[in-house]
């Protein structure tokens, strides 16, 4: 095979582009398929998205619902199963969990809250903004501490 001799496969969607203003014999001559005068004919022409012709759009039709605070503190969750992979003994801070990317390091992030998903069978120390009962119960349970930060 060389490389004039390739081309799409049989059956294949292969569709050749439009090309637009090449004479009254292309089928796409004179106006370019833009029909005569008219918004969308000029150049710059059309409307924005949305635009209904002046009718109330969509958008403006539906009702609001809803409320969003903006001063809601939003925190990484993390259960306490996932903590399972430090050694015994360790101290696992934010600092730590985002060092050995159990955390993404996102910038919205208020703090870090631990939920009692799971089961912890190692002795640790988590110090997180947040811990959820059953997270306490889980982590005291099987020897470590709890600090709240």
């Amino acid at each position: 095979m060389k490389l004039h001799e390739i081309r799409p496969s049989e059956g294949s969607k292969v569709k050749a582009r439009k090309r637009v203003g090449r004479g009254t014999g292309s089928g796409l001559g004179k106006t370019s398929g833009r029909g005569h005068k008219g918004q969308k004919a000029r150049s710059g022409g059309g409307v924005r998205p949305g635009f209904e012709g002046g009718q109330m759009p969509l958008y403006r039709r539906l009702p609001k619902r809803g409320f969003t605070n903006i001063f809601a503190k939003e925190y990484a969750i993390l259960n306490v199963e996932d903590l399972n992979r430090f050694d015994d003994n360790t101290e696992v801070t934010p600092e730590l969990l985002i060092e050995t990317g159990v955390i993404n390091p996102r910038k919205d992030i208020d703090g870090i809250k631990i939920l009692g998903n799971g089961e912890l069978s190692k002795k640790l120390t988590v110090k997180a903004h947040k811990f959820s009962k059953q997270a306490i119960e889980k982590i005291e349970a099987a020897g470590g501490k709890v600090e709240v930060i």
